[in-house]
């Protein structure tokens, strides 16, 4: 379709007001592309990034045919990570603002399964979960499927890397048989290619936005010995000294070392694995999103499904084999009308990689000598916030406005001087400027908060 207007599509003229409330206007490709199958109620395939405006696509299409009379699961939203899902669930949640009355369930794991379970029980229109937690509720009896219309499967590559196809195996045979499954996915590797087969009914295949804008994204490679990569990593910070730093290694062991030795040079660093409690990880990304942390290493695994704004590069600590994951690794920099910089390590024996990103790109790829790199300051590559956590969240009725008041009253601060506030049920994190961080702890931990006095730390020493 050549007009990208939401208004060209058949639409609830609450989608459309809300649409127009929003400032979305015109649709993103994968948008364009998709939403007028979804539509029509067709099976799909869709190829494309994070980042692209997936979710509004399949948000829109599932909405379109909500019967909010009916309070039973009409729709199922299945992603790899519980930060996916969060985001998936608010990012729906926004769209159906003027629809009245819909309800909305996560279900992930992370959280007590039987205050999921009692909510099930009083009904709900809409559930986005994790494929564990969501067989776990199938297993138990308390989700029920039967009225189901849509199935998305959303990130379902790596849902699959996860180690998740018997479950959505599983998850698709709760399903009526008729209903309509979308899968979106960035890659389209063979055992997704099993799985569709399996689950969709002669589906459509959208496939946009693939390669990215060289023109917004500066590309280096560096060529190494093996025995230089971790030292290689340093000289990169060193010398363009990004304020946050995603680095990818191909292993979990490899990031482990890559932390040590980083925080050995004096640099902010913590690796994302999934042998951490839901809790550590999520303490992990509100650091590194709030400026508190300067380089998070993951494996493309644990990194799928993060949301990460303003991201000054991604590092490459080994090349993947996969072109199409080398892609969607550099297109979390570069965001919105962000210029990114991706920086990627190669030694003699990944050299046939390389090549093949250069073939797949269809344009020659840039090589720099590492030796061109200088250190751009002599003082250690320090992050400018720290994160205070607070023993107290939404059980204790906290909210924003509690915590930014209480520190640009009692602790002194301006309002500049305080980065994002996370709020979860238990705790509540405050960036902090790093400058005057310790001077306000010494105000505000003495100070109550909604006539309160809570336990408060630091989340690294400094």
């Amino acid at each position: 379709m050549t007009d990208t207007a939401f208004s060209s599509l058949p639409l609830l003229p609450a989608l459309l007001d809300n649409l127009q409330s929003l400032g979305f206007e015109h649709m993103t490709p994968i948008q364009a592309q998709s939403l007028p199958l979804i539509l029509e109620g067709r099976d799909l395939i869709a190829q494309a990034k994070t980042g692209s405006g997936k979710t509004a696509a399949f948000g829109l299409g599932v909405l379109q045919k909500l019967d909010t009379n009916r309070l039973v699961p009409q729709a199922l939203v299945v992603c790899p990570t519980r930060e996916l899902a969060n985001q998936v669930a608010q990012e729906l949640r926004r769209l159906a603002r003027l629809i009245p009355n819909v309800k909305l369930l996560t279900l992930c794991g992370g959280a007590a399964a039987r205050p999921q379970a009692e909510s099930l029980g009083r009904g709900a229109h809409l559930v986005v979960g994790t494929p564990g937690r969501i067989q776990d509720h199938l297993e138990r009896g308390s989700l029920d499927l039967s009225g189901l219309n849509t199935l998305v499967l959303d990130e379902a590559d790596r849902m699959v890397d996860m180690g998740f196809y018997d479950d959505i195996v599983a998850i698709a045979s709760h399903c009526p048989t008729l209903r309509q499954t979308l899968l979106f996915s960035a890659t389209y590797p063979d055992n997704i290619r099993k799985l569709s087969a399996r689950f969709l009914r002669n589906p459509a295949e959208v496939k946009v936005e693939v390669l990215h804008d060289a023109g917004r994204i500066e590309q280096i490679f560096y060529e190494i010995n093996e025995d230089q990569r971790l030292d290689a990593v340093v000289k990169l910070l060193a010398h363009f000294r990004p304020v946050s730093t995603l680095a990818f290694c191909n292993t979990k062991i490899r990031s482990h070392e890559l932390v040590e030795r980083l925080q050995f040079e004096g640099i902010s660093a913590q690796a994302i694995h999934g042998d951490l409690e839901q809790r550590e990880r999520d303490e992990i990304l509100i650091q590194f999103a709030n400026q508190s942390c300067t380089v998070l290493v993951a494996t493309d695994v644990a990194a799928r499904g993060l949301d990460i704004q303003h991201l000054g590069a991604v590092i490459n600590v080994d090349v993947t084999r996969d072109t199409e994951v080398h892609v969607h690794r550099i297109g979390r920099s570069g965001r919105g009308e962000q210029k990114g910089l991706a920086l990627s390590l190669c030694t003699p024996e990944e050299m046939r990689w390389a090549d093949l990103v250069e073939q797949y790109q269809g344009a020659p790829l840039k090589w720099a000598d590492l030796k061109s790199l200088r250190p751009q300051s002599d003082g250690a590559l320090r992050t400018p916030m720290v994160t205070l956590c607070i023993q107290g969240g939404k059980k204790d009725k906290l909210r924003p406005g509690d915590l930014l008041g209480a520190l640009t009253g009692d602790g002194g601060l301006t309002f500049e001087q305080v980065g994002k506030i996370n709020i979860t049920e238990f705790r509540s994190y405050v960036a902090l400027d790093r400058r005057i961080a310790k001077q306000a702890f010494a105000q505000i931990s003495n100070s109550p908060i909604k006539g309160r006095r809570f336990r408060m730390r630091f989340m690294e020493a400094f």
